[in-house]
């Protein structure tokens, strides 16, 4: 969307005030929310306000990723995240636990078993490893241990979405969300001190998205049959889904560009891509399909098999996955384009989404930039917009690995 030119004057990560504003934003965002905590245990959707909205269940994602969030607060030196993630994480040991036929709920309400919720089972795991929690380690061998069971497929290379409660039935839905999560928690969980075989496995599941994508011009397809055939047109009569939408989700394009330049560090493709070239095209395509122009500019949910805008909702998270992934290829590269989009993203953040008023950011705004709820209601969790911040911060594209190592880890 922009030259390649480096703009004038020093580069924004490497700015002092650029790097204190990013800190006190880490600040604002830890912070949101009196408590955290559910009546019940675990953590509780949030509202706009920070207010806890007790209509919800307690959902085990959510619970993990504010456990994941408050122990890198933790590890950063923010007082308050170590107590606030120390009550978060017993949530993942009692309420959200299936002690009669092993695994996580996805919620109090909700007994099945999925990918996705254990991807951030395993992320919460590990950081709280990585932050001397002394049931960390135990929790990751165990929550490991059932994504080796019940999700891997090692016949594809990849996890198999959802089960019923007692994993007698595994439904015929395959996915690339959960998936996508599963080698963020992978890495991770490595980073943590877990066998390196999650990052072999992680880098396969990079290997087949990889194929898909350049197969369909760098958009990603999302849905699949049980043999990993691509559903182009899965959910095309209910296009908004939160967790399912139609066509290509932008915001997920920038995710695995991300996550992309993250396995190049610490593996290489058995088939022989280039990550990075990868994470470029994959950018590439986002940005251009995405990002709209014009007096109320912004990220659309997502597109067409064409590059065509379907969901023109503005969602927080892909803005937030559209600055980690610029700043990492930013890292990377040095080019002037990733330097120009990441000035011009953060930009629109402070514009439009931090919520200054009432705390974390808006998670949704309608196409002329007003706050909406059409997805998303209320603010359940400042998962995205944390990662956003420290990836700027220590931008390696981890914002585990960047924190345990200071920012301090290099492109090989």
């Amino acid at each position: 969307m922009s030259s390649n030119e480096m703009p004038a004057g020093p580069s924004w990560p490497t700015l002092p005030s650029h790097r204190s504003w990013l800190d006190g934003e880490s600040a604002r965002l830890l912070d949101f929310g009196r408590t955290l905590d559910h009546p019940s245990g675990g953590a509780a959707w949030l509202d706009d306000t920070g207010e806890l909205d007790l209509t919800r269940p307690v959902f085990t994602w959510i619970t993990a990723r504010m456990v994941h969030v408050q122990y890198l607060g933790a590890l950063l030196g923010h007082p308050g995240s170590r107590r606030r993630a120390d009550r978060l994480f017993d949530g993942l040991l009692t309420v959200l636990r299936d002690d009669r036929h092993d695994g996580w709920v996805e919620s109090t309400d909700d007994a099945t078993k999925s990918a996705y919720t254990h991807a951030f089972v395993v992320l919460a795991a590990s950081t709280a490893t990585a932050a001397g929690h002394p049931r960390g380690p135990a929790l990751l061998a165990e929550a490991l241990a059932v994504v080796d069971a019940r999700f891997w497929d090692d016949r594809s290379g990849m996890c198999v979405d959802t089960w019923n409660a007692d994993w007698s039935e595994l439904d015929d839905y395959r996915g690339i969300n959960a998936n996508m999560h599963m080698v963020e928690a992978m890495l991770a969980a490595v980073d943590a001190g877990a066998p390196t075989v999650w990052r072999e496995r992680a880098a396969r599941i990079c290997d087949s998205v990889i194929e898909w994508s350049e197969a369909n011009d760098w958009r990603i397809p999302e849905h699949f049959t049980t043999e990993w055939e691509p559903l182009l047109e899965y959910n095309s009569d209910s296009p908004a889904d939160q967790f399912k939408p139609y066509g290509a989700t932008v915001g997920h394009g920038f995710e695995w560009s991300r996550l992309m330049l993250q396995v190049s560090l610490v593996a290489t493709s058995a088939r022989g891509h280039d990550h990075v070239d990868v994470a470029r095209s994959l950018y590439r395509r986002a940005a251009a399909d995405g990002w709209q122009e014009g007096s109320t500019p912004g990220f659309v949910y997502t597109t067409d098999w064409t590059g065509q805008p379907v969901v023109t909702q503005r969602l927080h998270w892909v803005l937030c996955e559209a600055i980690a992934a610029a700043a990492t290829l930013l890292r990377w590269t040095g080019e002037g384009q990733y330097e120009n989009d990441y000035r011009a993203w953060w930009d629109h953040a402070a514009d439009c989404y931090v919520d200054r008023a009432r705390g974390s950011w808006h998670h949704e705004l309608d196409e002329h930039n007003a706050v909406a709820t059409s997805v998303w209601g209320g603010k359940p969790d400042i998962y995205h917009a944390a990662q956003a911040v420290w990836i700027s911060r220590y931008p390696t594209g981890s914002s585990l690995a960047a924190v345990l190592s200071g920012g301090m880890l290099d492109p090989r």
